[in-house]
């Protein structure tokens, strides 16, 4: 779900260049609103890695006269693997004891997504009281590793590989088959002696191509897929416009070619016992093909939940953002935070206010007398209005700004404020009376 349009249509094109199962169709779908969409949650729920290994990112600019985007934007997030992971510890149902030895983790996990830190090491720098245990750690780094990507935080390949099949649905055909062969024989697969792996597990060919298909799919560096060479362009995934007073959601028009399996192909081998090679294809295509519904079925989903929770933004602005966790959206449609996550990163969202990443919409809950709360991202925003509007002789300082938003209702501490102060790259009262008397 990491791949922006761009790459995405490359892996396409490069599958259809080796796989000769596939097919490219001329057309694009008629692109569907958020209205139209019917799709089964069990079915994509049963599919998660899969729209995980798939995707895109995205992004675009405005309408023409026939509805379609027509020129693009340039991606300058440049967030990397670890402001990645640090967001997801920040947002997710990490504890504050957790979230102190995830980020400890977070620091010894290299570029490729893998942990070059040893576990009693780490321990031993952490300086808690009650001290933190090691068992505490293994268990941090098991869910540092279902975050997104899932497989980050993995002390080998067979590990990585391993925890990124067991975010399928148990029942997806070849599943334990495919357990066994990460934790046991990578070796042979990547010699490819497919005759001796099929001898030593006594395990038919079909099934075998089944367990080798969900092996192939994973992504041995899953931090590259976060941190990639930066792609200088995105195409927005989905467009949101109001029509007729309600805001609705449709899946980008252009980007993804659809995909088809060769029947003629096919058809030659149905009932034959030969054509291995062929047969392991036939079924790559299928599982992309899959992977490409999904995609965008799940991506409408979680547009359209985004949307319907931020009616307030995208009326009147920043300071009207709801707090907004990856549990919540997880919870509406049905599925785990970890495939939230990913289809939020690296996507874009058209909107009348300009073109946001899908993780924008994302924020912490900060209580306020309502009882309804304050996002993290609302609150940015009011200290942003507060220090433009300020008088440049006499500066807001940090308590000020915290007791202004305490007359508004919204209760924050004063190195929360300063904490947010600073992520806007905004100086202190100091500096910026400094600035006015220079």
């Amino acid at each position: 779900m990491q791949l922006p349009i761009l790459d995405l249509n490359a892996e396409i094109q490069e599958a259809l260049e080796e796989n000769i199962m596939l097919e490219m169709e001329d057309l694009p779908d008629v692109p569907r609103t958020s209205a139209e969409s019917t799709a089964e949650v069990e079915t994509i729920k049963a599919d998660e890695q899969w729209e995980a290994r798939v995707a895109e990112r995205t992004q675009d600019s405005g309408w023409n006269g026939e509805g379609r985007p027509v020129s693009e934007f340039a991606d300058e997030s440049g967030e990397s693997l670890h402001e990645h992971l640090y967001w997801q510890l920040e947002i997710e149902n990490f504890t504050v004891r957790e979230a102190l030895i995830g980020e400890a983790l977070v620091d010894s996990i290299n570029d490729d997504g893998y942990l070059i830190g040893d576990i009693d090491d780490i321990t031993a720098g952490l300086d808690e009281d009650p001290p933190i245990t090691t068992a505490e750690v293994e268990a941090a780094l098991l869910k540092v590793q279902r975050l997104d990507p899932v497989g980050v935080g993995a002390r080998n390949l067979s590990e990585c590989i391993m925890r990124q099949i067991e975010q399928l649905d148990p029942e997806t055909p070849g599943y334990q088959l495919a357990l066994d062969i990460s934790l046991n024989h990578l070796d042979l697969v990547a010699s490819r002696d497919y005759g001796e792996l099929r001898r030593g597990l006594r395990i038919s060919e079909d099934n075998l191509h089944e367990a080798l298909a969900l092996v192939r799919a994973c992504n041995p560096k899953p931090g590259l897929s976060v941190s990639p060479a930066a792609a200088q362009y995105v195409i927005p995934d989905v467009f949101v416009r109001k029509v007729d007073n309600r805001w609705q959601v449709e899946i980008s028009p252009t980007g993804v070619p659809r995909l088809s399996v060769n029947q003629q192909y096919a058809k030659l081998l149905r009932g034959s016992g030969e054509h291995a090679v062929l047969k392991t294809q036939l079924q790559e295509a299928r599982w992309l093909i899959r992977s490409l519904e999904i995609r965008n079925e799940t991506l409408l989903k979680v547009a359209t939940s985004i949307v319907s929770r931020q009616k307030s933004f995208l009326d009147h602005g920043e300071e009207s953002m709801k707090p907004m966790v990856l549990r919540d959206v997880a919870e509406e449609i049905g599925m785990h935070e970890s495939t939230i996550s990913r289809v939020t990163t690296n996507k874009y969202m058209h909107t009348p206010r300009g073109v946001f990443e899908f993780k924008y919409f994302f924020s912490s809950h900060l209580a306020s007398e309502d009882g309804e709360g304050q996002s993290s991202t609302s609150v940015r925003a009011k200290i942003r209005k507060m220090i433009a509007a300020e008088n440049p002789a006499k500066p807001l300082s940090d308590s000020k700004i915290t007791n202004l938003l305490k007359d508004e209702g919204i209760t924050v501490a004063r190195r929360t404020v300063a904490k947010y102060r600073e992520a806007m790259n905004i100086p202190s009262s100091s500096d910026r009376r400094n600035r006015e008397t220079r």
